[in-house]
């Protein structure tokens, strides 16, 4: 019988939903509309499922969410970027988003995007997950985007990462065995 090769990768899978998003004024993603209760939430539901391979958790892989929605003239602009770390931990994990736009530097440039339907927007969607060169960029804060899921690894033990659930590395919980003594 041949012995299992050791693996040279790791797999970690995603999978859950964009829930929710507040203090947007509309998306388009997948279309919604506001609830007319007191938060007036825009409720996606939006489906996510993702699987990443890996050698090194380094830089760890990021959602990142783009929401556009119609201006005054119904033309499609940003009305959000986010982005979040995927947790490599097993299990449920719920995340709040805060969201922003780029914001233009001076009043003639505002009112000449606002004009032209043409507002600051990230041509490449790695500049929201990077941060580089994002120290020199005007952002305004836009609301937050909630974001549920569930997290699967295979062989991450295996390339020697420990990614057992905080809540089993805490010393203080009693193992069903602790109390039992042998006579």
């Amino acid at each position: 019988m041949a012995a299992a090769a050791s693996p040279t990768v790791f797999l970690l899978m995603v999978n859950g939903q964009i829930e929710s998003a507040q203090g947007l004024e509309e998306g388009i993603s997948q279309i919604t509309s506001k609830n007319r209760d007191a938060q007036q939430a825009l409720v996606w539901n939006f489906p996510v499922d993702i699987t990443f391979k890996s050698t090194n958790p380094y830089g760890w892989p990021q959602i990142v969410v783009s929401v556009y929605g119609p201006d005054l003239f119904g033309n499609d602009v940003v009305r959000g970027y986010g982005a979040v770390h995927v947790p490599f931990t097993p299990g449920s994990h719920r995340r709040t988003i805060p969201m922003f736009v780029p914001e233009s530097t001076s009043r003639l440039q505002k009112f000449t995007s606002w004009l032209m339907g043409r507002r600051p927007e990230f041509t490449d969607p790695r500049v929201v997950a990077q941060g580089e060169g994002r120290e020199v960029t005007t952002v305004r804060s836009q609301g937050f985007v909630t974001i549920s899921f569930n997290v699967v690894t295979k062989d991450m033990k295996k390339l020697g990462y420990d990614v057992s659930p905080s809540e089993m590395q805490n010393p203080s919980i009693v193992s069903l065995t602790d109390g039992i003594h042998k006579y």
